[in-house]
C-alpha cells in the first residue's frame, strides 16, 4: 500500500510539472466597431402618433408586456409552460451538460471492480514432466487506469464540449424569443383578420344594399340595367375579399394553438382585438457592438467557434505519444476462505506508451480540417452578425414607412369619413342621391380596412425590433481565462 501511495504522489508530480495544453487558446472576436445599422439617420417615428427610437434603452424582460395586453401576456405564458419545441430545446441542454460531466470525468483515474472464478487443468505438454492436480481459483480487487494529460488533449475535448453545451444554451435562449415573437405576432394577425373582416362584412351590407336601390329605381324605370350588373359586379368584386381573411383568422388561429402546445381542434384562440393592443412608444435600439453579444443565435455561433477551436487542440494532441498509468491491487487464493488473508495480497504497476509513426498523413489531415473547420465556422459567426445587422436595419426602415402609411391611411380615413359626411349631408338636402351615399360608405370601409392594415403592420415590425434585437435574452458573463498553451 505504501508503495501504491508513493507511485501515485509521484504521478500527481510528473503531471503538474508536465502539464500543458496544445492547440490555440480561444480568443473571443472583438466587438463589430460599426456606430450604426443604416447609412441613414434614424428614422422619425413622430409623423404617426409618439411613437419614437431611443438608442440607449434597455430591453425590458417581457418585452411582450409593452403592447398592454394582459390577455395577450397571460397567452404568452401558457405557451412558455406548453409549448413542445421549447421542451425539447431545454432538454437538449440537459442532455448537453449532462454529456459535458461525462466529458469532465475522463480527467479523472477510472477505477474498476474485477471479480473472478475459475477451475484450471494445465496440460501434460505445458508442465513438462511436472504434474498438477486440477485447481479452483478466486480473485477480487480493484483496477485503477489513468490517461497521463500531459499535451491537454483531454481538456481540450472537455473545452469543446463546455462550448457546445454553451451553444445549447443559446439555442434554448433562442427558441425562448422565437416562440414569444410568434405568440405576439400570430395574436396580431388574429386581431388584424377578425377587423378587416368586420370591415368588409360592412362593404358588402352597403353593396347589398346599392343592388337592392338599383333594383327598385330599374323597375321605376328612372335608371338603366347597365346600373344593375355595375352594382352586381361591384358586389360579386368585394365577396372576394371575405374568404381570405377568413384563411388569414383560421391558419393565425391554428398556429397561435399549436404555439401554446394544444391542437387546434381542442383549443380556441383569444378573440384578440386591435384595441386590446397599446403601440410601444418608446423603442430600444441596441447599439451593434451590444447586438453581437446578446442576440442567442450570434451566441450560439460564436461558442460553434469556441469548439471547432479546441477540436484543433483535440486533434494536435493526437500527434503527441500517449501516456497510460495503470494500478491494480487485489486478494487472489485457491480457496474462498483464505482469500482475505494478508498472503493473498497481490498488487501492480504499470505504464504504457503507445506513439504514432506512420497513419498514412491520417493525424495530420484530421489537424488541417479541424482548422479548415474553425475557419468555416468563423465566417459563418460574422455573416451571422451581418444579417443580425441587416435585420435590424430592415426592421427600421419598416417602422419608418409603417409610419408614413399609418399617416397616409389615417389622412384618407378622414378624407373618406369627412365625404361620407357631406354626401349625406347633400342627400339630406335632396342634391344626390341613395346610391352616392352608398358608394361613399363603401369607400370609407375601404379607407378603415386600409388603416387597419396599417395599424396591424406597425404593431407587427415594433414586436419585430424587439425580436430583431434580441428580446429579453442576459447580457453573457465573461468568458473564463484560456488555457496555458503550446
Amino acid at each position: 500500500m505504501n508503495t501504491l501511495k508513493r507511485y501515485t504522489m509521484a504521478v500527481l508530480a510528473l503531471v503538474s510539472v508536465t502539464a500543458c495544453t496544445v492547440g490555440p487558446n480561444f480568443v473571443r472576436p472583438e466587438a463589430p466597431h460599426e456606430q450604426q445599422y443604416t447609412a441613414e439617420p434614424l428614422p422619425d417615428l413622430a409623423g404617426a402618433g409618439a411613437q419614437h427610437i431611443e438608442p440607449r434603452l434597455a430591453v425590458d424582460g417581457d418585452w411582450w408586456t409593452q403592447f398592454g395586453s394582459t390577455v395577450l401576456d397571460s397567452t404568452v405564458h401558457q405557451a412558455l409552460n406548453d409549448n413542445r419545441n421549447l421542451a425539447a430545446a431545454q432538454s437538449t441542454l440537459a442532455a448537453a451538460q449532462e454529456l459535458l460531466a461525462a466529458r469532465a470525468a475522463t480527467q479523472r483515474p477510472q477505477v474498476s471492480l474485477a471479480a473472478g472464478a475459475g477451475r484450471q487443468q494445465y496440460g501434460a505438454a505445458f508442465l513438462g514432466p511436472e504434474t498438477f492436480p486440477p485447481f479452483n481459483y478466486y480473485s477480487v480487487g480493484a483496477n485503477v487506469s489513468y490517461l497521463l494529460d500531459y499535451t491537454g488533449g483531454l481538456r481540450r475535448a472537455v473545452e469543446a464540449q463546455g462550448a457546445l453545451t454553451e451553444m445549447q444554451a443559446r439555442r434554448l435562449d433562442a427558441a425562448h424569443l422565437a416562440l414569444t415573437g410568434h405568440v405576439v405576432l400570430q395574436a396580431i394577425a388574429i386581431a388584424s383578420a377578425r377587423a378587416q373582416i368586420h370591415a368588409v362584412e360592412g362593404i358588402l351590407h352597403d353593396d347589398a344594399n346599392n343592388v337592392d336601390l338599383v333594383k327598385t329605381a330599374l323597375g321605376e324605370g328612372s335608371v338603366a340595367e347597365v346600373d344593375l350588373v355595375s352594382a352586381q359586379s361591384q358586389l360579386a368584386e368585394d365577396q372576394t375579399l371575405l374568404p381570405p381573411l377568413h384563411q388569414d383568422l383560421s391558419a393565425a388561429r391554428h398556429a397561435l394553438a399549436v404555439l401554446v402546445g394544444q391542437a387546434p381542434a381542442s383549443w380556441s384562440a383569444p378573440e384578440f382585438d386591435l384595441e386590446m393592443f397599446t403601440l410601444p412608444l418608446a423603442l430600444p435600439l441596441t447599439p451593434p457592438s451590444e447586438l453581437a453579444r446578446r442576440r442567442p443565435d450570434i451566441r450560439a455561433d460564436e461558442d460553434l467557434l469556441h469548439a471547432a477551436t479546441a477540436a484543433i487542440g483535440v486533434a494536435t494532441a493526437s500527434l503527441y505519444p500517449q501516456i497510460n498509468l495503470t494500478a491494480s491491487l487485489s486478494q487472489e487464493s485457491l480457496t474462498t476462505h483464505t482469500l482475505f488473508d494478508t498472503a493473498s495480497t497481490a498488487w501492480g504497476l504499470a505504464g504504457s506508451l503507445s506513439a504514432p509513426l506512420y497513419n498514412g498523413g491520417r493525424l495530420r489531415a484530421q489537424r488541417r480540417a479541424a482548422i479548415d473547420s474553425t475557419h468555416a465556422a468563423l465566417a459563418h459567426y460574422q455573416q451571422t452578425i451581418l444579417e443580425a445587422f441587416g435585420q435590424v436595419a430592415d426592421v427600421l426602415a419598416a417602422l419608418e414607412h409603417d409610419a408614413e402609411e399609418n399617416s397616409a391611411q389615417q389622412r384618407a380615413l378622414d378624407s373618406a369619413e369627412l365625404n361620407l359626411k357631406l354626401t349625406r349631408e347633400s342627400y339630406s338636402e335632396g342634391n344626390v342621391g341613395i346610391l352616392q351615399v352608398l358608394d361613399a360608405e363603401r369607400l370609407t370601409q375601404r379607407a378603415r380596412i386600409g388603416y387597419v392594415r396599417a395599424q396591424a403592420q406597425r404593431m407587427q415590425d415594433s414586436a419585430e425590433l424587439f425580436l430583431a434585437l434580441g428580446g429579453d435574452i442576459p447580457a453573457p458573463a465573461e468568458p473564463p481565462p484560456p488555457q496555458k498553451s503550446t
